[in-house]
Parts: C-alpha cells; sequence; structure tokens
C-alpha cells in the first residue's frame, strides 16, 4: 500500500478552508473512488485527473485508488481540486517527490491534454492558504496575476500539468507574479453634461460624501439615470483593504480578467427590473454565489424603474441595507457576503409619467398602486429623496457648463476624508457607518441643532431609525461645509431630504 498527499482549499462565499487530499494505492480491481462529499462536477474529475495525467507523458497507476478529501464532513464542489488531486496520485505512486508537495497548495482545473484552467475564487483561496501558515501556492498561470496580489506567500504559475511535474522534481523554475500596477483612472461621463438638476445634483454630492442612500422620482428624460451613472465618478478611489474585499468578491463570481485583476475603482451595477430575488442579494443551488448587492460592495446599486420591481424583490433589500452583509443558507451551507453599496433609487412619478404632472391621466389608485410597492420600511432606509421637475429652456441652452465631475470630486474627498478622521477610532470609514446610539450618546448635539428633529419625532413624522439617519445626514453636511459640529440648519436640511417624497 502507497499514500500520497496534496492540499488545496474549498472556498465557501468569500472564505476558505484548507482540504487535504489523500491518495491510497492498494489491492483490488483497478478504479478510482472518491470520498469526502464531492458534488457531480468533483466526481467527474476523476476522468478529467486521469486522462491528464497520462496525457502529460506519466504513468497512471494500475491499482485500486482511493482519493479521501478531508475534512469529510465539508461539502466539496466544482473542479478546483483537479490539479491537487492529479499531484497526490502521483505522490503515492512515487512518481514525484514529496518534499515540496507537502508545503504547497495546488489550485486549478485540469484539461484532458494536461492543460491548467484558472477557477472561482483564486484570491480568496490565497488568503485563506496565506492565513493558515503555507509557505507556497501554485495557481494557473492566467490567474497569476489576481492570485498575486496577496502579499506574505509565495504564488506560483503554472501552464499545464507537466511544468508542476517537473517543478516537484526540481527540473523547472515555475513562473512568479510581476508587479501589479492600479489602474490609471478610467474615464467617466462628467457630471458637468446633466443640465439644471441643482437640487438633484446636491442630493448627488451629499450622497457621495457620506456614503447615504438615495432615490430620485421624476419624469422620464429629465435626467435621473444620468445622475446615478456619475455617481461613481465622484466617489473616492478605493483603498488597497477595500480593492481586496472587492477584487474578492468578484474573483468567487468569476468576473475578473487577466487584464483586470485588481478593481480599484467603486463599481457600478445596475441589474434590470425584472431580475429574481436570487439575482440581486444571490443564490443558486449547493453554495450560494453573489448577487448583485454584493458585486456592488464599496460601490454603487442602481435600479432604475424600481417601482417595476416585485415588492418580495425590493423587500429583500432592507437586510442588507441594515446589515452591511447578506447570509444565505443553501443545501451546502450558509455563505456569507459584503453588501456594503451605495443604493440609488430612480422611479416615475406614476405609469403614465407624462412630461407635466398636471398631464397625468392615471387614475388615484394606479398612482397609489405604482409606488407603493416600495413599503415605509425600505423606504425609512433611505436618507435622500429628491423629486425632480422638468428644466427649462434655458437650462439646455446655457453656455456655462455645470460644476466638473473633478470639482465636485475634490469636495467629497474632503468630506470623507473629515469623516475618517472623526471616526477613525472607533473604525468607521463614513458617516453612514455610524451606529445610531454613539451619535445619540457619545457625539449628542446641542438642544438648539436637535430641536427640529424632536418636533418631527413628536409628531410621528420620522421614525426612530429614520431621526439616526437624519443625523448622519447632517454630519454629512457639516463635513462638506468644513464644520466640526452639525448645527440647526444642517439638521433641518437633513430632515428636509428626508420629507422630498412624491408617493
Amino acid at each position: 500500500m502507497a499514500l500520497g498527499r496534496a492540499h488545496s482549499v474549498a472556498v465557501r462565499g468569500v472564505e476558505g478552508e484548507l482540504v487535504e487530499i489523500e491518495a491510497d494505492l492498494g489491492r483490488g480491481l483497478p478504479g478510482t473512488h472518491l470520498v469526502g462529499l464531492p458534488d457531480t462536477a468533483l466526481q467527474e474529475s476523476r476522468d478529467r485527473v486521469r486522462a491528464a495525467v497520462t496525457n502529460s507523458g506519466e504513468k497512471w497507476p494500475d491499482s485500486r485508488i482511493i482519493l479521501a478529501l478531508s475534512p469529510a464532513t465539508l461539502p466539496k464542489g466544482g473542479s478546483a481540486y483537479d490539479l491537487a488531486l492529479a499531484c497526490a496520485v502521483l505522490a503515492a505512486d512515487g512518481a514525484v517527490p514529496v518534499a515540496d508537495l507537502e508545503k504547497t497548495v495546488l489550485l486549478g482545473e485540469l484539461a484532458l491534454d494536461g492543460r491548467l484552467r484558472t477557477v472561482r475564487g483564486i484570491l480568496p483561496a490565497v488568503l485563506a492558504a496565506k492565513h493558515s501558515g503555507w509557505s507556497t501556492v501554485v495557481v494557473p498561470y492566467v490567474a497569476l496575476a489576481e492570485a498575486g496580489l496577496v502579499a506574505g506567500i509565495d504564488v506560483l504559475g503554472a501552464r499545464d500539468l507537466r511544468e508542476v511535474v517537473e517543478w516537484l522534481r526540481g527540473e523547472l523554475l515555475l513562473a512568479k507574479p510581476g508587479a501589479v500596477e492600479r489602474e490609471p483612472e478610467r474615464v467617466v461621463a462628467d457630471l458637468s453634461e446633466v443640465a439644471g438638476q441643482e437640487d438633484a445634483r446636491m442630493a448627488l454630492e451629499v450622497a457621495a460624501a457620506g456614503a447615504h442612500h438615495l432615490m430620485f422620482t421624476g419624469p422620464p428624460g429629465i435626467g435621473k439615470t444620468m445622475l446615478a451613472q456619475r455617481l461613481p465618478g465622484i466617489l473616492p478611489a478605493l483603498s488597497e483593504e477595500e480593492s481586496l474585499e472587492v477584487t474578492a468578491i468578484h474573483s468567487v463570481a468569476g468576473l475578473l480578467t487577466a487584464d483586470r485583476p485588481l478593481i480599484t475603482e467603486p463599481p457600478f451595477v445596475a441589474p434590470h427590473h425584472t431580475c429574481s430575488i436570487s439575482a440581486l442579494v444571490g443564490g443558486g443551488s449547493g453554495m450560494a454565489r453573489p448577487g448583485a448587492v454584493s458585486r456592488a460592495h464599496r460601490g454603487v446599486l442602481f435600479l432604475d424603474e424600481c417601482a417595476e420591481l416585485g415588492v418580495k424583490t425590493l423587500e429583500a433589500l432592507r437586510t442588507p441595507l441594515e446589515d452591511g452583509e447578506v447570509r444565505i443558507a443553501r443545501r451546502d451551507g450558509v455563505a456569507t457576503y459584503p453588501a456594503r453599496f451605495q443604493l440609488i433609487l430612480a422611479a416615475n412619478p406614476c405609469p403614465c409619467a407624462p412630461p407635466r404632472q398636471e398631464d397625468c391621466v392615471c387614475a388615484p389608485t394606479a398612482r397609489r398602486r405604482y409606488l407603493g410597492k416600495l413599503s415605509g420600511p425600505l423606504m425609512d432606509r433611505v436618507d435622500l429623496r429628491v423629486q425632480m421637475f422638468a428644466v427649462s429652456v434655458g437650462a439646455l441652452n446655457t453656455a456655462d457648463a455645470a460644476e466638473s465631475t473633478a470639482a465636485v470630486r475634490a469636495r467629497v474627498e474632503q468630506a470623507r476624508a473629515a469623516a475618517v478622521e472623526r471616526w477613525s477610532d472607533f473604525g468607521w470609514r463614513t458617516n453612514a457607518e455610524v451606529p445610531g446610539p454613539a451619535l445619540r450618546q457619545r457625539f449628542r448635539l446641542g438642544r438648539d441643532a436637535l430641536a427640529a428633529m424632536e418636533r418631527s419625532l413628536r409628531a410621528g413624522e420620522i421614525t426612530a431609525r429614520g431621526a439616526d439617519r437624519a443625523l448622519r445626514v447632517a454630519w454629512t453636511l457639516a463635513d462638506l461645509a468644513g464644520l466640526t459640529v452639525p448645527g440647526a440648519d444642517e439638521v433641518g436640511c437633513a430632515l428636509g431630504f428626508r420629507d422630498r417624497w412624491a408617493a
């Protein structure tokens, strides 16, 4: 009897867990048996691995082979274990030395001719290997740039199984990742192209400065989508830590490319209004995959024509908006994905949506039913609400261009820097992340500043959650104005943004 070992990683959500792969060559009829809760794709790896080994010029053992993946109680799926399975069999047969194999994590899918193909979740798998104390990881060559984002571990890239075998034998040096440069700032549509709409532009700037949620209502063609599409341009670039967070999610979703291994700008995700709950928050069989809310992490989730989405789809947003993450239970376990995004909603005021509100032909019940899909609890989580109106001909033909994206972005960056400095001792990055109790107790404002809010609470015009969110907006307005503490004007303006709801 001969025994060989190799190691790989099981990715669950954006977390990875090390998997030990043992290959036992014993007596009995020739055959390959895979144990350890494999799914269908992993069961089929027996044929892929055998063909890859023989087509790489190596001999497949003519004996009874048992391949065990541990921990045995952990469900395992996908094709990322192919390379480790092949090396474990070759090690058990004595075809390769075990010295380097015992300290290396192997990732990658094998083609029938031995080529190494990339798989989803390379980045979180390499992070898991590093945190578990492993010194070396071998990945497909095309995923070398993605894996190389992780510092503190030796990352090597191989094009096929033959290269890995020769490396284990000491006959070849595998490729190493080069330096990954942050992409130059991408060209985005400029905010100066939006004519008029001063209130909406101000709300967009406040939303960007404090990471607040925002809703635009108004007739079609008025500029709601234009404004939303220009929000990423005025957001600050992602920090190194945020870039890795976002890149890991996109790696699990299979959206990374070899020429863009690192995401440095806030993502902009705009699903169609016919999307399902699974497409929005995540889902799928086996282990859930990230949805639009997670792909928009540290960026913008734009729901155009939000009144056309299903009620259950909209209500599914409530937990991610409050918690900043989604937890999805499926057959193979619970996947947790971060989902701290900025929600931008856009809707027409009614189904007919004429350019002038007085030309509406909808029945009162139809108007109420149209925007009635947006429940009170959902709208209570939207900090800024702006009703937009048609601009004048003079605004469209004016020769004076509005403020550019660069000018607005400079103010947004200054406001965010002020917020980071103020909340740095607590670990919060934006005003939108600050818990309500901290605002009410540790950073309580004066009675004069809170007078308007107390009147609104007594009158039942806002909820306690709404008051906390208004306070966060007030702090953002103070940051934009260069103030150290919000006053009555900032609190009143924040409450005014919550009143502009045309339901």
